[in-house]
Formats: C-alpha cells, sequence, structure tokens
C-alpha cells in the first residue's frame, strides 16, 4: 500500500454515489461487487454476501426521519433476489446512540433479513455508552466480546475487525497492537490461494485523513494482505461509495441505509447532509460494481431507490 496521502481530487475520482447494499458473488477465486436490482435480473455467479452499513437506528433528524423506513426497503430489495446470499455483513453504526430500545428495534429489522447468517462489527455510534455493554450483549458472542474475530465460509476466509473503541471525533480509527498482533498471526499460516474479506467500520485506507477517514495503524495489516491473490476490505461509516484496487486488495466502502455525507473535503465536517426530500432516495440507491479482470479495475454504476 503506497504512503502517498490520498489527496481530495483522488478521492473524488474514486468516489461514486449509491448502495444502500451490495451483494458479493465469488466466481473462480476472486470476489466482485453486484447491484442489488441487477442480481434480480441474472443470476449471480455464486451469492456469497450482502454488505449493509450504517443504518443508524434511532437518527430522526432532518436529513433523514424515517431511518426505519430506508432499511426496511434495503431488506426488501435484499429479499427479493432469486438466490439469498449465504451471509450478511452489517460495518458498523447500528444504532445511532447505542440505547437499548435502538438495538431492539434494528435486531428486529434485521432478522426480516433473508440474507443467511449475520456478522456485526461496532461503529462509534455503537459504543458510545461505558463499556459499550448494549453492543456487546448483543453481538459480542463470536468475537469473545473483544469485537474482532475470524471465519471460514465457502472457502472464503472472513476476518472482522474493530477499529472505534479509541474513536475521537475528526481522528483516524485505531486497530491497536494485541488486534494487530491476533490478525497478523491468524493470515500467517494461510495458502495465499485463499480469498480474503476484511470487514470493519472506519476505512482501513486513508480515504481523507482531514476527517478521520482512515485507520492510523492499519499498515502492518494491509503488507500482510499483499501476498494473497483476492483481498477485499469492506468498511462503512462515510456514507458513500468509494473504492480503490491496489494490486490484488479492493477496498469497497459502502453506502449507508440512513442519510447522506457529504463528499471528501465538500463541507467543513462531515455529518448528516440534508438535501431536498425528493432528491433523499437518489442518494440512498444502490450501486452496481463489476470487476474488470485484466488490469484488475473496478467500475461503479450508480442505481437509485427512486
Amino acid at each position: 500500500m503506497s504512503d502517498v496521502p490520498l489527496t481530495r481530487r483522488d478521492a473524488l475520482r474514486c468516489l461514486a454515489y449509491g448502495s444502500a447494499g451490495t451483494l458479493f458473488t465469488l466466481s473462480g477465486g476472486v470476489l466482485a461487487p453486484v447491484e442489488l436490482a441487477a442480481a434480480h435480473a441474472v443470476a449471480p455467479a455464486r451469492p456469497l454476501f450482502l454488505q449493509i452499513s450504517d443504518t443508524h437506528i434511532g437518527f430522526n433528524k432532518e436529513a433523514n426521519p424515517d431511518v426505519a423506513g430506508t432499511l426496511r426497503r434495503t431488506i426488501a430489495l435484499a429479499n427479493a433476489l432469486p438466490q439469498a446470499p449465504a451471509l450478511t455483513l452489517h460495518t458498523g453504526d447500528i444504532t445511532h446512540l447505542s440505547r437499548a430500545g435502538e438495538f431492539d428495534l434494528a435486531q428486529q429489522l434485521l432478522q426480516e433479513l433473508r440474507g443467511g447468517e449475520l456478522h456485526v462489527v461496532p461503529g462509534e455510534h455503537d459504543v458510545i455508552e461505558a463499556g459499550a455493554t448494549e453492543y456487546f450483549d448483543r453481538f459480542g458472542a463470536p468475537s469473545a466480546r473483544r469485537g474482532y474475530y475470524a471465519f471460514d465460509h465457502g472457502g472464503v476466509h472472513f476476518i472482522a475487525l474493530v477499529n472505534v473503541l479509541q474513536f475521537k471525533p475528526g481522528g483516524l480509527g485505531t486497530l491497536g497492537e494485541e488486534q494487530l498482533a491476533w490478525a497478523l498471526e491468524d493470515l500467517r499460516g494461510r495458502a495465499a490461494s485463499t480469498p480474503i474479506v476484511v470487514f470493519a467500520h472506519m476505512p482501513l485506507w486513508t480515504v481523507y485523513e482531514p476527517w478521520g477517514w482512515g485507520t492510523g495503524d492499519a499498515a502492518p495489516l494491509l503488507e500482510a494482505l499483499r501476498r494473497f491473490g483476492s483481498v477485499t476490505v469492506l468498511n462503512g461509516h462515510i456514507h458513500q461509495i468509494v473504492q480503490r484496487v491496489e494490486g490484488h486488495i479492493t477496498f469497497h466502502t459502502a453506502r449507508s441505509t440512513a442519510y447522506p455525507q457529504p463528499a471528501p473535503g465538500t463541507a467543513d465536517a462531515p455529518g448528516p447532509l440534508k438535501v431536498p426530500a425528493e432528491e433523499l432516495p437518489q442518494r440512498l440507491g444502490l450501486t452496481s460494481a463489476s470487476l474488470q479482470r485484466r488490469p484488475a479495475a473496478v467500475r461503479l454504476a450508480d442505481r437509485t431507490l427512486a
């Protein structure tokens, strides 16, 4: 991974709007994101998992006073797929204020997904309370309440990471020495031909440092991932699609199901972006993504919920 910082122009070049959720398929050992709407028209190579992010249940401000409603629309679209994905990955900020009632409603809605087994990592909004008790009581079992864990499915190795437990507004995400050592050890004995999926809430690459859109200590992990032939790194947090390909590593940042955020550097600070009511469905749409094999590149096409 290059140490050259991403400029605002670079970030905008990578950015495309859309995606209340993205279906990922596995074909020939290569993961490729597919627009949900397109998946209804053509049978995917192999439905593997659905990524949703930043549902922010409990948010009720002008940017979207009905976040439960837009999550329901996303779930309905996912459930209408001709083949249900085996897994659903939620990349954090399930709730807005980590309150018990918010988690209760979020769980109730997410149980309606027919997207197979649910795997979750926390966002900073999920761990506001001291000790993050509400989050870990519901979702902490796979990680023994650490927040990070690994599992295998369908020949793919998944690594769930937490980079928000030391969150400071405007600061970069942090993995910490213990988690980094665990992740490096987890990867050490794995064959380079194993497809790897890494998912966390905050970006593991630096999308826009002035807004804290990155993880400050992720470099050793990204270096260890270079030897694998197919690596997909997923996150949420910034509420917009940004993709980047570095060698065999594809970085994919999901759009929120709740509300937009400004593009990097286009506002004084990140945060809920209010748009005209008639425009909101367009900003919470779906995004298609295809993988061009030679040369390796990811192409995006914006589709909206409108």
